[in-house]
C-alpha cells in the first residue's frame, strides 16, 4: 500500500497506549486520528467546504426552476435529468479512477464542477429563464460529480492505514450530513439578502478551495499497471464480475439496497405532515421529518468513537441495518410527532454506522486496482436507492395508508436483512 504522508514510523509507547483505546469520555467522542495525517486532512477539508457549497446549488436549482415555471412537476423532472448522467458517469468514473492518477482525476473533475457552477451563475445573472438550460447544466454537473466521487472515496485507503478507515469514513460522512443541514439553512437565509444567482457563485468559490486542497495532495497513481480497456466498458464489466466473485462486497451493496429501497420513507413525509401531524402545523412538521435523519446521522458521527474502532465490520453492517428497520417501524407506528422525530433520528444514527462500515468494507476488502470501480457502484447504489424508494413508498402509501406502509417497510427491512445474513455468512465473518 502507498502510505504517502501516512507512515507513522516506529511504534512509540504513546502509540501503543492509543491502540488500547482512549479512556473516559474520549471513548464516546469522534475518532479524529485520520486528521493527524496531512494528506487525508486536506481531502477532508475540501469535503467540508464543498459539503455546504454544493447544497447552495442544490437549493438554488429547484428554486429557480419553480420560479420560472410555477410547477413542482418541472422540479421533479429536473431532478431525474441529473440521475442518468450520474449513474453512467459514476460507473465510468470508477473505471477511470482505477487506471489513472486519482489526484489528477480529482483536479480535472473538481475544476469541471466549478466551471459548471460559474455557468449556473452566468445564466441566472443574465436572466436567461430557460428550464432546458438549467437541466442541461444540472446533467453536466452530475456527470462531473459521478466522475469525481469514486476517485475521492477510493483515495482514502491510500491516505490512512486500514485500522483508521472506519474513523475516516465517519469524519467524511459527518461533514457531508452537516452540510445537508447547514447548506439549505444558509441558502434560505442568503436568498433574500444577496439573491439566488449569487448562491451559484458562492458554490464556485468554495470549489476553488477544493481544487487547491486537492492540488496539495500527493500523487495517487495506480499501484499496478492498468490493463488495456480498463477505463472503458471492459473495465466496468470487470468490476461487476469482481463483485460477483466476492460475496462480502456483494452483500455490502445488498445491505444498502435493502435499507434504502425497502425502508426509506421520505416520499410519505408530506402526507404524514398533512394528515397525522397536522396539529403541529404542516410546514413545521414537514421540516422536522426531513431534518431528523440527517440530524441523527450527524450525532452518530460526533459520537462515532463508540463504534469506529470495532473490528467485526460485517456484524456492524448487519446490526445497523436491522436497527434502521426497527426505527422505521417505530416511526410508522408513532402518533406523536416528537416520538416520530426521535425514531427517525435513531434511524439516522443507524444509517451513519452502516455507511461507515460499508465504506470500510469496500476499501479494505477490494484491491487497489478495483477500489475505484467499487466506489462507482457504491455511488450509483447510494444515489439510486432512495429514488426507487420514493416510487415504492409512494405507491404503497397510496394503497395501504402512509403509517401502515412505513411500519410494514421497516419490518420488511429487518426480515430481509436477517435472511441475507443467515443465508450468506461472508458478511458475518468479515472483520479486520
Amino acid at each position: 500500500m502507498d502510505t504517502s504522508e501516512s507512515s507513522t514510523g516506529p511504534r512509540t509507547p504513546e502509540a501503543e497506549r492509543e491502540e488500547s483505546g482512549p479512556r473516559g469520555w474520549r471513548r464516546w467522542a469522534m475518532d479524529t486520528r485520520p486528521l493527524r495525517r496531512p494528506a487525508y486532512r486536506r481531502l477532508w477539508a475540501s469535503t467540508a467546504v464543498t459539503a455546504v457549497g454544493s447544497q447552495l446549488t442544490a437549493v438554488a436549482v429547484p428554486k429557480q426552476i419553480y420560479d420560472i415555471t410555477g410547477s413542482s412537476a418541472w422540479v421533479g423532472t429536473a431532478s431525474l435529468a441529473g440521475l442518468l448522467p450520474l449513474i453512467v458517469f459514476a460507473l465510468w468514473g470508477g473505471a477511470i479512477a482505477d487506471s489513472m492518477d486519482r489526484r489528477r482525476l480529482l483536479l480535472l473533475t473538481n475544476s469541471g464542477i466549478a466551471v459548471t457552477s460559474v455557468l449556473f451563475w452566468v445564466q441566472a445573472f443574465a436572466g436567461l429563464e430557460s428550464v432546458w438550460a438549467l437541466m442541461l447544466l444540472l446533467a453536466l454537473q452530475q456527470a462531473f460529480w459521478g466522475l469525481n466521487a469514486p476517485a475521492r472515496s477510493a483515495s482514502i485507503a491510500r491516505l490512512v492505514p486500514a485500522d483508521e478507515l472506519p474513523a475516516a469514513n465517519a469524519l467524511g460522512s459527518t461533514v457531508m450530513q452537516t452540510g445537508q443541514i447547514a447548506g439549505p439553512l444558509l441558502a434560505g437565509a442568503l436568498i433574500p439578502v444577496i439573491g439566488l444567482a449569487e448562491l451559484y457563485l458562492l458554490d464556485a468559490l468554495a470549489l476553488c478551495v477544493t481544487v487547491w486542497a486537492v492540488y496539495r495532495l500527493p500523487a495517487l497513481p495506480p499501484l499496478t499497471a492498468a490493463t488495456p480497456g480498463s477505463a472503458g466498458l471492459r473495465g466496468i464489466l470487470e468490476g461487476f464480475r469482481y463483485i460477483s466473485g466476492h460475496a462480502v462486497l456483494l452483500l455490502s451493496f445488498l445491505a444498502d439496497i435493502v435499507a434504502m429501497v425497502l425502508g426509506m420513507p421520505r416520499a410519505l413525509f408530506p402526507q404524514l405532515a398533512a394528515q397525522t401531524y397536522a396539529s403541529h402545523g404542516e410546514g413545521f412538521a414537514l421540516g422536522l421529518l426531513f431534518a431528523a435523519i440527517p440530524i441523527g446521522a450527524v450525532l452518530g458521527g460526533l459520537f462515532s468513537g463508540t463504534f469506529s474502532r470495532a473490528r467485526r465490520h460485517g456484524w456492524m453492517v448487519i446490526g445497523s441495518v436491522v436497527v434502521w428497520g426497527l426505527a422505521i417501524t417505530g416511526f410508522g407506528l408513532s402518533g406523536s410527532l416528537w416520538l416520530a422525530v426521535a425514531f427517525l433520528a435513531l434511524a439516522g444514527v443507524a444509517d451513519m454506522v452502516s455507511m461507515v462500515f460499508r465504506g470500510a468494507i469496500l476499501l479494505s476488502a477490494a484491491t487497489d486496482e478495483m477500489r475505484g470501480r467499487m466506489q462507482g457502484v457504491f455511488t450509483v447504489v447510494v444515489a439510486g436507492g432512495p429514488r426507487l424508494a420514493d416510487v415504492l413508498h409512494g405507491t404503497a402509501g397510496s394503497a395501504l395508508g402512509p403509517r401502515t406502509a412505513v411500519a410494514g417497510s421497516g419490518i420488511l427491512v429487518v426480515v430481509v436483512m436477517l435472511a441475507l445474513a443467515a443465508a450468506m455468512p461472508a458478511l458475518r465473518r468479515h472483520r479486520v
